[in-house]
């Protein structure tokens, strides 16, 4: 099991936002969490990217235990996190927020930075390479010269996945990578995301777009004020009498996230 997440909590004051929530993730496969607003979801993605340290629980990572690590250690350990709102460089181009993100792989000191070293000159050459790998695979390589933040917001999602995929992850969690997006810029995601379990990366996702989730995930796991109320497949979520009520006394319905 890649993941595994054992009664894990986080109390803001006498707020219980997440709350003894526990799940796998099987590596090779999609597992998508879903809840009304409110139901702990982003702060479970922020506890399990090391944005949040966790009041009590565990989270083990290849059978690493990676409890209370910070993000920049859990994106070494190889998981790597976007979000709803995506955070790009100003005014920097597409091609340049990915290479930022190459870093993460690279050997290079800043000294040798500095003195142009071999070893730095070699991992600026594989880190281009890389960028423009990636760039590529999420249909943006054209677009490496543009100004990332001006783009449209489905290709500003493109590129934050390219900039994800360029720490080489192992795990992949995305914060609802379809929301603002039209119907058909959400089919093209979930063909997107497919590709990246077919090409050996596991994703965890947050996602309302129930369409979206029914037709690619292996596996849902369901909050509800903070607390897990339903785990199983889609079929097993959609007739769920707990994950329903929960969803219609949101009016989760009329948001078109009705399971």
């Amino acid at each position: 099991m890649l993941l595994q997440v054992r009664d894990l909590s986080k109390r803001f004051g006498g707020l219980d936002a997440v709350k003894d929530v526990s799940f796998d993730v099987p590596e090779g496969q999609v597992t998508a969490i879903i809840g009304p607003n409110g139901a702990g979801k982003s702060t479970l993605f922020n506890l399990l990217a090391g944005f949040y340290r966790p009041t009590s629980g565990s989270v083990t990572f290849d059978g690493t235990d990676i409890t209370g690590m910070k993000p920049h250690q859990t994106v070494r350990q190889g998981i790597a996190r976007t979000f709803q709102t995506t955070h790009l460089f100003d005014g920097a181009s597409v091609l340049d927020n990915v290479l930022a993100a190459c870093v993460v792989r690279t050997r290079s000191t800043a000294l040798d930075a500095v003195l142009r070293t071999p070893r730095h000159r070699r991992d600026e050459r594989k880190s281009h390479e890389k960028a423009m790998r990636v760039l590529d695979f999420v249909g943006a390589a054209h677009l490496r010269d543009e100004i990332a933040t001006t783009l449209p917001q489905e290709t500003q999602k493109r590129v934050s996945l390219a900039l994800a995929l360029a720490t080489e992850p192992r795990l992949l969690l995305l914060d609802e990578p379809a929301a603002g997006t039209t119907d058909e810029e959400t089919e093209g995601f979930g063909e997107l995301i497919r590709r990246v379990v077919a090409d050996g990366t596991t994703v965890c996702l947050v996602e309302h777009k129930m369409s979206m989730i029914m037709n690619l995930a292996d596996q849902i796991v369901v909050l509800d004020h903070g607390q897990r109320i339903a785990l199983g497949t889609p079929e097993q979520i959609r007739t769920d009498p707990l994950v329903i009520e929960a969803y219609l006394g949101a009016g989760a319905d009329q948001q078109g996230a009705t399971p």
